[in-house]
């Protein structure tokens, strides 16, 4: 017996190698089988929908952990699994991804980027979302903080899509959906800009409308400076339509006498209403500074620049908001250019020849009615005469040679005490001026063209 014990006691330390051995063929055996089930799994998922996939293998059987989208999806997920060959088991971890209610989508950008936030319904959507919005704000920066849920809507991507789009019209600004309501709020970035976003929402799917559209436009900005250095009226801005823009270029080419119309205007959307009438009131206004600036934000008039003397400062002040329509709101800051210094009578009547050889003082039609186009004229006649106050001044018109001889002398005296009461009105004594009218007797020119009527039609001042 002593002998036996003798003899185990030398041969029962080998086994403990012999054990290591045949775990390590065993671990080493099974390693194989569980990456290839592994991957085998992976490959029978690849035409499922699911996110946050987790497979661990333990020899054959198989712990699947993933969020699904639908009930379907998710037991397909399972069985898929369990039908790949050599799989024993299948421990069932997937769970369906929360539902949201409502379901909420949004889509934010201010100065530096565009924020998607709230839920999208798949994987795939998110990231076309994301890449559309990359797509359509080229260079701005797109920050994904869009979670996954379920309840979307139907359509729900073709909605985030066309909205997407929209943000890019946007300066700043938000658009959220909820459920199949649209909601819109921010600044465009351009004129117009408000308009294309709300014509392209009339294309939203069916299903789908709008709850709120807040979306602004930026001012609508029309401005004129009046540069009495370079000669120049730079008309800069935006005008609703050529129609628009031909009349107010016309317009202001007829009232300003002496400076160039230096045009460069833009046709956009978004003016507002009267916006033709209150710009050329407005320009009216401009004509008769010596330097000036006109800044008209859509409702809103500025006038700032320097009168040519008190009394048409005066005028000016009374009687900007006069001309314009209802609701609209006018800021004269109107100052008095310091006066000129006086001079004789000679020099007197060469500047009254100069300023009337580059203007008319208009009338209506066969009548005396001054027309408001030649408020510039009259303001620079009026400055010249208050340089030089003891000279007495003849007001004299003249017609053309059309109809009858009687009527034109009568014509011709009405309009030059027009333009004596318009001075006398602007602070100067009547006791200067006498109107004469000559009719048709001191011609300038023929009488055989439209062109030598015009120059026959006038008002000269003589200084008597």
């Amino acid at each position: 017996m002593q002998k036996l014990f003798r003899w185990a006691s030398k041969w029962w330390p080998g086994l403990i190698p012999l054990a290591v051995m045949w775990g390590f063929a065993a671990w080493n055996n099974t390693l194989p089988v569980e990456a290839d089930l592994s991957a085998r799994s992976s490959a029978a998922l690849k035409d499922t929908v699911l996110d946050k996939t987790r497979i661990a293998v333990d020899g054959r059987d198989v712990s699947l952990a993933a969020d699904a989208f639908s009930e379907e999806g998710r037991r397909d997920a399972v069985v898929a699994v369990e039908t790949v060959p050599g799989v024993r088991l299948v421990d069932d971890r997937t769970r369906l991804v929360p539902e949201a209610k409502p379901f909420v989508w949004n889509a934010e950008r201010d100065v530096v980027r565009v924020t998607l936030s709230g839920s999208a319904p798949l994987p795939s959507i998110k990231g076309r979302l994301t890449e559309a919005a990359r797509k359509e704000l080229g260079g701005v920066e797109v920050a994904d903080q869009m979670g996954l849920a379920r309840g979307a809507p139907p359509r729900f991507e073709a909605a985030a899509t066309l909205l997407l789009d929209q943000i890019g019209k946007l300066k700043d600004g938000k658009i959220t959906i909820t459920d199949t309501k649209v909601n819109l709020s921010g600044m465009a970035r351009d004129l117009g800009g408000r308009e294309a976003v709300a014509a392209a929402l009339k294309n939203l799917p069916e299903g789908f409308s709008i709850a709120a559209n807040d979306v602004k436009a930026p001012p609508y900005v029309f401005q004129a400076y009046k540069d009495p250095v370079a000669a120049t009226v730079t008309l800069t801005g935006y005008v609703p339509d050529n129609n628009v823009h031909t009349a107010i270029v016309t317009s202001a080419s007829r009232k300003f006498f002496n400076e160039k119309v230096v045009d460069n205007l833009k046709a956009s959307l978004g003016a507002p209403g009267a916006f033709n009438s209150a710009v050329v009131a407005a320009l009216g206004a401009l004509s008769r500074l010596s330097t000036g600036t006109l800044v008209v934000s859509d409702r809103e008039v500025k006038l700032s620049g320097d009168a040519l003397y008190e009394g048409a400062a005066n005028d000016i002040r009374a009687g900007l908001g006069k001309d314009f329509p209802k609701n609209w709101q006018y800021k004269p800051e109107i100052t008095v250019k310091p006066a000129a210094g006086p001079v004789d009578g000679t020099v007197c009547q060469q500047l009254f020849s100069e300023l009337l050889a580059k203007a008319k003082i208009r009338f209506g039609a066969k009548r005396a009615d001054i027309d408001p186009d030649s408020a510039g004229i009259l303001d620079h006649l009026i400055e010249t005469a208050l340089r030089c106050p003891t000279t007495n001044i003849e007001v004299a018109g003249h017609t053309d040679a059309d109809g009858e001889d009687a009527f034109n002398q009568a014509l011709s005296q009405k309009r030059a005490q027009a333009v004596i009461d318009y001075l006398v009105k602007a602070g100067l004594p009547a006791s200067r001026f006498t109107a004469v009218g000559y009719g048709s007797t001191q011609p300038v020119a023929g009488n055989a063209t439209e062109d030598a009527k015009a120059q026959n039609r006038r008002i000269e001042f003589l200084v008597r």
